[in-house]
């Protein structure tokens, strides 16, 4: 087999995502999928410039924009994702020598047919290896808004949207946490398999296993090389879950025999989790919009085993009378912005904007009408999204509340004692990156009269 250069890799990589409009987590699985018999080096090399790179879009293009005669958005396509990827291995990677990062960036601008472009390459490039030790940022005394988008990466107009909402001090908080390398965490399924069992195999597999915050079976593993090749994950064992997504069913007090309606399940963790809470008893109807996601469901749900939990093409927009006043519990787990797992998905800060944060809470509005009509008088509705959005969390509730029989209850009975706090008594958590130790989530709790 031919040697393959793993930043031919890293190119068509972030190609994909820049031509073909790929998200970065779809992108790097398809190249890795192709490419799986290399070694768990070059696997995790790839994975890290062509995460990082995206991550730091923003500081890197600044830092080009220095040294470049062309400013960045100029470029060809080709040349800005080989200088991108460059400028991160010399800027970001202390263990990747630069002069190696600006000779194999020069030989890629070559290979890829741009040889009159090798020396603009190889000047810029040294260049930034050359200051990479002293480079110039913006002023936060002159404007912080500038400096925080800058040095964090983040879109202006969110860096300002968020001060506006939390101040400067809680919008710095979650910037830096959302830089920070993220672990996996998984939900261990302790239903039926021993705890001591699931961590023996992980550990016996070279996997560095740590107890995650919050919840007793959250854990964080680290140091494996690819998921599916994991014994505990092959037979049904372990999901890969934030910690934060799994309060949605800790929260739901759930009982045997309970009939839960998910009415935007993909990719299934909280089905799963509520069909094992339930210790295999009930139903748990898992819905979504199209086959593609349901196959997604439907491959957890036989892995996992478990018999009560059943997969349903349904649109969430489109009322089923057959399911009025029919569910215990409702997850109403809505599309959003995705503004809280930015540290785990890092394109989505290049990819949202205000108009559709504002249609999203109106399309979000939508899904909960047809939900509440689904708990029967006296059941409960999970409202959540994975976002730090006023308007998509917050707002919302009072919506709810003031438009539908529905009340908020406390949080608190369900929660360990690092979560409660005065919003949980009410009925809702937020959860901050950077203040708490999980993506930036919601959750609110509600009740049903009658």
């Amino acid at each position: 087999m031919a040697a393959v250069n793993t930043r031919d890799i890293i190119l068509d990589v972030l190609t994909d995502i820049s031509k073909n409009g790929r998200f970065l987590n779809i992108a790097l699985h398809r190249a890795l999928e192709a490419h799986q018999y290399l070694s768990k080096r070059d696997r995790a090399f790839i994975s890290r410039v062509c995460e990082g790179t995206v991550e730091r879009k923003i500081e890197i293009d600044y830092i080009i924009n220095q040294f470049s005669t062309v400013p960045v958005s100029r470029m060809k396509p080709v040349i800005r994702n080989i200088m991108r990827s460059a400028v991160y291995q010399i800027c970001f990677m202390g263990g990747v020598p630069a002069g190696a990062s600006v000779n194999e960036a020069v030989m890629l601008a070559q290979s890829k047919g741009f040889y009159n472009l090798k020396g603009f390459v190889n000047g810029v490039l040294r260049s930034v290896a050359r200051h990479a030790e002293a480079l110039t940022y913006p002023d936060p005394s002159v404007n912080m808004m500038e400096y925080l988008s800058v040095v964090y990466s983040m879109p202006r107009w969110i860096v300002k949207y968020w001060v506006d909402e939390y101040g400067v001090d809680v919008t710095t908080l979650m910037l830096k946490s959302f830089m920070e390398e993220r672990p996996t965490t998984v939900r261990l399924k302790t239903d039926r398999i021993d705890k001591q069992v699931i961590l023996n195999s992980l550990k016996e597999q070279g996997v560095h296993v740590k107890r995650a915050p919050y919840l007793p079976y959250a854990y964080d593993i680290s140091d494996y090389n690819y998921l599916p090749s994991l014994e505990a994950f092959r037979r049904g064992w372990i999901f890969p879950q934030d910690v934060s997504s799994m309060l949605v069913a800790e929260c739901a007090g759930l009982y045997q025999g309970n009939y839960v309606i998910d009415v935007c399940a993909a990719p299934g963790g909280k089905s799963l989790h509520a069909a094992d809470k339930m210790g295999g008893y009930g139903m748990v109807e898992a819905r979504d919009l199209t086959e593609e996601k349901i196959a997604l469901i439907r491959e957890n749900v036989v892995r996992a085993d478990l018999i009560n939990v059943k997969p349903v093409v349904m649109d969430a927009l489109v009322h089923d009378d057959l399911s009025e006043e029919k569910a215990d519990v409702v997850f109403c787990d809505v599309p959003c912005s995705g503004l809280g797992v930015i540290g785990r998905k890092p394109d989505i800060k290049y990819r949202v904007t205000l108009q559709q944060i504002e249609d999203l809470a109106e399309l979000q509005k939508r899904i909960v009408h047809n939900a509440v009509s689904y708990v029967r008088p006296g059941g409960v509705l999970m409202y959540s999204t994975c976002t730090v959005s006023r308007l998509e969390n917050i707002d919302n509730v009072r919506y709810i509340t003031e438009h539908y029989p529905l009340k908020l209850e406390s949080l608190d009975p369900y929660l360990p004692p690092a979560l409660r706090r005065l919003t949980t008594a009410e009925g809702y958590l937020q959860l901050m990156p950077g203040i708490h130790e999980s993506d930036g989530f919601f959750v609110a709790r509600f009740r049903k009269e009658g």
